[in-house]
């Protein structure tokens, strides 16, 4: 398995409308794999293949607590008492087919944009239907934190990031903060 590098906004791929996956293949499986890798390595809980630079319909998700010494943003930030018996996900061409009417206001993060919080507010339960690692298809019924976590990267894989959830002035703001961080590590931006 690979850590691979995560694109950051402004990059203009994260805008993005991911592509279907064909089929699952040993391939696919590979880079899954390397999603895992590169989630746990930053100390995420999610991660869609778009944020690796990959246009595929895929999304790893694993919502396990981390480790009582880690000191991870994921365990600093959410309650995941709830989902101890959890283990990583893999989704492949997931689709949302039932949203709750119910809402529900996370704080929320993103690897593609580090260091930056702030809340959203989205269904509170869901229901997404997807092909598994195996290529099986599946269903599930998501809620709390599952359910916030799959519509956060599902919607990357729509070409949105968290914060298109916020106000202009906010996401105008925090967008200014990483173009300078960008440069002050001389970091050069896409075209």
């Amino acid at each position: 398995m690979t850590i691979r590098p995560i694109i950051a906004v402004p990059d203009p791929r994260l805008k993005q409308v991911s592509e279907p996956v064909e089929a699952v293949t040993d391939a696919l499986r590979l880079l899954m794999d390397d999603m895992v890798e590169t989630m746990h390595d930053a100390k995420g809980i999610g991660l869609a293949a778009i944020q690796i630079g990959v246009n595929k319909r895929v999304i790893v998700m694993d919502l396990s607590p981390s480790d009582p010494g880690d000191d991870g943003e994921s365990s600093d930030r959410y309650d995941l008492s709830e989902l101890k018996d959890e283990t990583i996900r893999y989704f492949v061409n997931p689709e949302i087919v039932w949203t709750s009417e119910e809402m529900n206001n996370y704080q929320e993060g993103c690897l593609s944009v580090p260091g930056f919080f702030d809340d959203v507010e989205r269904p509170k339960a869901c229901k997404v239907t997807y092909l598994d690692y195996q290529g099986q298809p599946q269903e599930l019924d998501c809620d709390g934190l599952l359910a916030t976590c799959i519509q956060h990267e599902m919607d990357h894989l729509n070409g949105v990031v968290f914060l298109d959830h916020l106000s202009r002035l906010k996401r105008d703001m925090i967008v200014k903060k990483l173009r300078k961080q960008s440069k002050d590590t001389n970091v050069v931006e896409p075209l």
